[in-house]
This record gives C-alpha cells, structure tokens and sequence, in this order.
C-alpha cells in the first residue's frame, strides 16, 4: 500500500468537486479536451464523459467526438469547469468540419516550416 502525501490529499478533493461537471482540460501537448469529469484517482488520471478535442486554427474550430476518453494525470496541465451560462468561443469563430479543420492544421503546419526555412535562409546570409 503507498502512502499519499497532503499535496495528494488535496488534489483529489479538489478534483472532487468537478465530479459531474463540463470541463476544459488542457495538456501537456496542447490538445484541448472537453467533457464532463466521471471519475479520477489519486494521481489525476481522468474519464472524461462525452469528450471531444477542441481544435482551433485561426479563427476556425472544430470539437471532434472522442466519446469516453481517459487522461493520465502526468499529462494534464489545466482544469477548468466551464460555465455553460455563457458562450464558450468568441462570436467571429467559425464552427468547421473535421475535414476542413486538418486541411486548416496543415496549411498552417506548412506555413511555420516554411518561415523556419525562410528565417535559416537569412540568418546564413546575415553572417557578419
């Protein structure tokens, strides 16, 4: 049997009154998670009811289904509840389809790689 330390005591508790709640999960990785919290343990591990990853580039989102999705505790950064009184995305942000929110993700991954290439380009050049 281990023995769990106050800082575990209180992360627990704190998880507990999220129990039955919509959250916004952020991780380690920067995907975002949101569902409602159906249980957890002693190291943050997480079942998320009805989840789905919310996906934004730009101005454009996406929530794609997960459905029942456990987190391990190591990768959680944030956990918020959402209040589900107020409008969760600013009104200018689209609403897409997954197809078009990967298209979206590419353009933009293609993008960044090309102003990394651009910005080693000239920094060679720039060699005082």
């Amino acid at each position: 049997m281990s023995w769990a330390g106050p800082e575990d005591v209180y992360l627990s508790t704190s998880l507990a009154s999220y129990l039955d709640k919509k959250l916004l999960v952020l991780l380690r990785d920067g995907r975002k998670l949101l569902g409602t919290l159906h249980s957890f343990d002693q190291f943050a591990n997480a079942v998320l009811e009805g989840a789905c990853e919310r996906v934004i580039v730009g101005e454009l989102y996406c929530d794609i289904p997960l459905g029942l999705y456990v987190i391990r505790g190591e990768n959680v950064v944030l956990i918020g509840e959402l209040d589900l009184d107020k409008e969760e995305l600013p009104p200018h942000m689209t609403r897409v389809s997954t197809a078009e929110i990967k298209r979206a993700q590419k353009a933009d991954r293609e993008a960044s790689e090309l102003k990394g290439t651009m910005k080693k380009r000239m920094d060679f050049l720039d060699m005082d």
